[in-house]
């Protein structure tokens, strides 16, 4: 296929090469002309501008630093609105907000040009060896069109939703991830002031049963069901091991902010009658909260799992 990249940073270089190596047609640009190079001794074409791109292609990947670039790329003076045809697709790659990239979507849908977010999770050593998950919201048939596209870039490639969808669960994914960093920061720093050895306490650790799990595969059995009985765990049980961690970091002076706002939460969990329920109970209270419910059929959950089945 023939399709148009428009950003060769970190990210977006090593996809974009991945693409040409893959044998389609690319032509590319970037704002620095010489991070194309390896792309051009690949076979892609170089243009000096995106609307140069824009003209040559049905088809175009944007990589770039966030919404306002993205902004400026698509609907901005010289953009691709103003040079793509109608029928045009353009796969926004980049981590974006879901509110800019329906804005977007709604403007360039005004001359039948289909834009879907697909931001990517892998890093940067996922983009050059292409173990990337791709995250779709858009239009179904347009990703199954250029299926093989994403497939060259990523091996974990799927539609999640409509338009929006993609961003929704990249920021959610991302943020969760910062904000277990924090959390571990915490732990880990109550455990070396008490006394452990920094590598021994990660080699205990991450042998227990949260080291040897998927970070997300503790959500399927309570969590996603919205069933809490008969607990695996009781939040009593919880509640006093999470209350004798939070009195370590007062005896070593560690600060336990985060740790503390989870005593709280399941505090206020116990305080409900929730002690004899599984532990992951308290999580209801942030559903409350949002003023939302979760839960999924089961038979649903299985046929997830059997697809991906846990570690």
């Amino acid at each position: 296929m023939r399709a148009g990249f428009i950003g060769l940073g970190t990210m977006g270089g090593s996809m974009a090469l991945n693409l040409a190596r893959a044998g389609h047609e690319l032509v590319v640009h970037d704002a620095r002309p010489a991070v194309a190079e390896p792309h051009r001794a690949e076979g892609a074409t170089w243009s000096a501008s995106t609307d140069e791109v824009a003209r040559a292609v049905e088809v175009v990947f944007l990589s770039l630093p966030g919404p306002p670039e993205v902004t400026a790329v698509t609907t901005g003076p010289g953009g691709l609105l103003e040079h793509l045809a109608p029928g045009s697709t353009v796969f926004d790659l980049s981590t974006n907000s879901p509110t800019v990239v329906r804005t977007l979507h709604a403007s360039l849908a005004k001359r039948d040009i289909c834009l879907l977010d697909a931001p990517v999770s892998g890093g940067p050593a996922g983009a050059r060896s292409g173990k990337l998950a791709i995250w779709v919201g858009g239009d179904r048939d347009r990703f199954d069109r250029y299926r093989p596209l994403l497939d060259a870039m990523g091996d974990q490639a799927a539609y999640i939703g409509p338009i929006g969808a993609g961003s929704i669960a990249k920021l959610v994914h991302n943020c969760a991830g910062y904000t277990v960093q924090a959390a571990l920061a915490e732990v880990f720093a109550l455990g070396v002031k008490a006394g452990l050895e920094p590598l021994a306490l990660w080699e205990a650790v991450r042998q227990g049963v949260l080291g040897r799990r998927r970070t997300f595969d503790g959500l399927v059995s309570q969590f996603l069901p919205g069933s809490y009985e008969p607990a695996a765990f009781a939040l009593r049980l919880a509640h006093k091991d999470v209350s004798l961690a939070t009195a370590l970091g007062r005896e070593f002076a560690v600060p336990m902010r985060i740790s503390n706002l989870v005593l709280e939460e399941m505090t206020e969990a116990l305080n409900r009658g929730w002690g004899e329920m599984d532990s992951r109970v308290s999580m209801k209270l942030q559903l409350e909260r949002s003023g939302i419910d979760v839960a999924v059929d089961p038979d649903r959950i299985r046929a997830a799992l059997e697809r991906d089945p846990p570690l």
